[in-house]
């Protein structure tokens, strides 16, 4: 999405800048309109380090695109963090005195503004009316928070932090078009067993499962998510999901078939063993145990094929693909793997050394029953994460 970050002159200005960094990181196009005031916390270089796009705080700047609307028109959403008493009374009256007053005046993305003032001056009738006058006009309200106060001072008005807003921010502009949906995930790389200290296992981290859990949630679904060896790090990005934890793939497969049963949408989007070790070790092998062991795999049971083959009518079954082929052979593994596996959708993404696992970006082709190619995404794995769930809502629908 394309941003517009407000900024004013407090010196909870400070706090924006990891708000930024969260926005940039999520993979949106992050502009920031300081005020002259707010520069005086925060410097203009700061801004363009940290959003990647050059700042300026004048209409007067980039006169022949019409820099003063044209950011307003541009936006996807308008995040003004901190607000101050000063800039609130000023939206309310309408005045365009600066570049934010021009951009807020000419854009028609949802507004957010995150309130930050002393307790008394956020208190005050005036700043009450203006604040009941924003919401009239649609404008979003996060916080104040009550909390310590630059002097010393503690009350509300303290200025939510930056990981709240963007959540809320965010939640602003997404459909909740899962509202009422179970939507069951499993994410992460399973763990085969060779001795009880080594294992057969791939390189998945769980990020773009995770993800997908994440934005299922965010678009009002239930979510149960299946976490096969993800790292807790990782894992917390989940947020409100109910997580299970397994280690191999036949534990994933029983924790699925359970999410199944109640499920309106499966993602298989982990990495499952293709093979496991046939007879287990009961102690650790050593090379004194008579040299070079050899492994006798077996295969593991097909996890997808059959949540597909038992699926319930209306029930949607997602399935995911990594492959290291290319191009047209990218896609004809897709569609080969799609019909053996009967599912409804089929994610497909190129892995190699430093491609799909362990990255923070990924691409993904959809292909529907039909075999046609429904959704090209490629951003950051939030990014993916939503291109498959606009897929996968397109479907319901």
């Amino acid at each position: 999405m394309f941003i517009v970050v407000g900024v004013t002159g407090g010196i909870a200005a400070y706090k924006a800048v990891h708000l930024v960094r969260l926005l940039v990181g999520a993979g949106h196009d992050v502009h920031v309109v300081p005020t002259e005031e707010a520069l005086r916390f925060v410097g203009l270089p700061t801004w363009e380090a940290i959003s990647r796009n050059p700042v300026t705080t004048s209409v007067h700047d980039d006169v022949p695109r019409v820099r003063h609307v044209a950011l307003g028109q541009r936006a996807d959403l308008v995040i003004v963090a901190p607000a101050t008493a000063t800039t609130l009374a000023s939206m309310a009256a309408g005045l365009a005195s600066d570049l934010l007053g021009t951009t807020l005046l000419a854009t028609k993305a949802p507004v957010v503004v995150a309130p930050a003032m002393h307790t008394e001056m956020w208190r005050h009738p005036a700043t009450m009316a203006n604040i009941a006058t924003l919401k009239e006009r649609g404008v979003h309200v996060v916080g104040p928070a009550d909390g310590p106060l630059t002097g010393g001072d503690s009350g509300p008005g303290r200025m939510c932090e930056p990981e709240e807003i963007v959540a809320a921010a965010l939640a602003v502009v997404r459909p909740r078009d899962l509202e009422g949906v179970v939507v069951a995930v499993s994410a992460g790389g399973t763990r085969e067993p060779i001795d009880p200290v080594r294992y057969i296992g791939n390189r998945s981290s769980g990020k773009q499962g995770v993800a997908i859990a994440r934005a299922a949630a965010d678009r009002g679904a239930t979510v149960l998510l299946a976490a096969a060896n993800i790292e807790q790090a990782v894992l917390a990005e989940a947020g409100p999901c109910e997580v299970t934890p397994v280690g191999s793939a036949a534990e994933l497969g029983e924790v699925m078939r359970g999410f199944a049963a109640q499920a309106d949408v499966v993602v298989m989007a982990a990495a499952v063993a293709d093979f496991r070790v046939k007879e287990v070790a009961d102690g650790k092998l050593t090379k004194e145990s008579g040299g070079i062991p050899t492994l006798e795999l077996t295969e593991n049971e097909d996890i997808l094929a059959g949540l597909a083959a038992d699926r319930r009518p209306g029930q949607v079954i997602v399935g995911f693909a990594a492959e290291t082929a290319r191009g047209a052979e990218l896609l004809e593994r897709a569609v080969r793997k799609r019909r053996r596996k009967g599912v409804d959708l089929l994610a497909v993404n190129e892995v190699g050394w430093e491609k799909g696992f362990e990255t923070g970006d990924n691409r993904i082709f959809v292909l529907d029953a039909h075999d046609e190619v429904v959704a090209d995404v490629a951003g950051s794995k939030r990014e993916v994460a939503d291109g498959l769930l606009e897929a996968v809502a397109a479907l319901r629908r």
